[in-house]
């Protein structure tokens, strides 16, 4: 403990002007450096009524190591850790808060994918990293993110192989997302999907290289998964991309289409002229919010009759959805908002046009995947499940529902294990 003596009229004595940082990095030292210790004797309590042939103890104390500077978050310090000679057969002490080659608290090392991925460049983490854990803790080379970039790129082919039999989910939303790659002419057209699994719980399913959002990009990306055991979701959300679509098709026929309100919305306003976006936006809104499927319906018919004179690209650009437009107020009202667009995958994603427009984009595809890979799997843990989510077993069991409201039990088997009926191959 420290003892600070001080005097009214002249202030602390100069044995104690430190800064708090100063004071936080000793204090950390002495309590670390005792627990140390403390570990090293509980170790050598558990061991004292063993010894060898001549009697001797099998651990003993064998001094202090040689210095080793470790950064934590309070900064930089420099430890000496007790040693324990052990003479076990295949078996030897070894400390579980200061592991052998540790160098950076896991906090520290938790920090540096986070800094990377919001944004700082590999020649700023010097800098980045000084202002928070002093100088000496700020060694962290260019090759020690260039490693770590390896080791997700690793980690994400790993997770891309995974087995998904046994996860169920109920609704996916799909989009690509586009990316600029530093050191490639063509953008990288990153296709994403995330589910529901029966629980509520949202998760990502899939990130993969696709070709312009093409058709038999996505008809690879969806056979890939059921080749792993994905069985077909209820409700597929997605904006109005062809290659989607006839890809979910051909690989799942019996899944139920969703399309984006919020895409929908943006390529109807334009085909119209900037005078009249506010009021045809406002009108679009209400369609979407509409209490029920005939109320919309009279909302869309409406909207026609205002537009289709003079504007029938704009009403031709709705009207040719408004089916699949509408096919949320078949499943449960509390799950209208998830379902009307494809939010759950642009929110958490705009992270990852951040990190690209800060750095100009990733170095190659591999690595762009890999970020957007890390980002997505970051938030995931912070995503909420969605409202009501005792509900989505229902949906998934074969309850109806007619303008959100319960309508039946029904008994649908095409729609389990495998999402096909039977006599159909993808």
């Amino acid at each position: 403990m420290y003892e600070y003596i001080t005097d009214v009229a002249d202030g602390p004595s100069p044995e104690v002007r430190q800064s708090l940082d100063e004071l936080a990095r000793d204090g950390a030292r002495r309590m670390i450096e005792a627990a140390l210790q403390r570990e090293v004797e509980q170790y050598l309590e558990r061991l004292r009524g063993e010894g060898d042939e001549g009697g001797r103890a099998l651990a003993v104390r064998n001094g202090r190591a040689q210095e080793r500077k470790v950064t934590l978050g309070a900064g930089t310090i420099a430890i000496r850790a007790p040693r324990v000679h052990d003479r076990r057969p295949r078996q030897r002490f070894r400390s579980e808060i200061l592991p052998p080659y540790m160098r950076r608290s896991p906090a520290v090392d938790e920090a540096l994918p986070a800094l990377y991925l919001r944004g700082l460049s590999t020649g700023d983490f010097g800098e980045g990293l000084a202002a928070l854990v002093g100088p000496e803790g700020a060694a962290v080379s260019a090759t020690t993110i260039t490693c770590l970039l390896q080791s997700w790129q690793e980690e994400y082919l790993t997770w891309r192989e995974r087995s998904l039999a046994g996860a169920d989910y109920v609704y996916v939303w799909a989009d690509g997302l586009y990316f600029n790659v530093r050191l490639e002419e063509d953008r990288l057209a990153c296709l994403v999907l995330i589910g529901v699994r029966s629980d509520g719980k949202k998760e990502v399913i899939a990130i993969e290289d696709g070709y312009r959002e093409s058709s038999e990009s996505w008809a690879s990306l969806l056979r890939d998964l059921k080749r792993r055991g994905m069985p077909g979701p209820v409700l597929a959300v997605g904006d109005g991309a062809l290659g989607f679509w006839a890809a979910l098709r051909q690989v799942y026929p019996v899944v139920r289409e969703q399309r984006c309100w919020v895409h929908k919305i943006a390529n109807v306003l334009d085909k119209l002229p900037q005078c009249l976006q506010a009021r045809a936006k406002e009108r679009l809104h209400e369609i979407m919010a509409a209490p029920d499927r005939k109320s919309a319906q009279e909302d869309l018919g409406r909207f026609a009759d205002e537009y289709e004179a003079k504007y029938p690209k704009a009403t031709a650009c709705l009207m040719r959805d408004a089916e699949t437009l509408l096919t949320f107020f078949d499943f449960p009202a509390e799950h209208w908002r998830h379902l009307r667009t494809t939010n759950p995958i642009e929110s958490p994603f705009a992270g990852v046009k951040t990190r690209t427009r800060q750095t100009k984009g990733a170095g190659s595809r591999r690595a762009g995947l890999a970020m957007a890979f890390k980002l997505a799997l970051a938030g995931e843990g912070r995503w909420h499940k969605v409202t009501a989510p005792h509900l989505v077993a229902l949906v998934r069991a074969g309850v109806r529902y007619q303008d959100g409201v319960c309508a039946s039990m029904v008994e649908e088997p095409e729609q389990h294990v495998g999402g096909l009926p039977e006599g159909i191959a993808a």
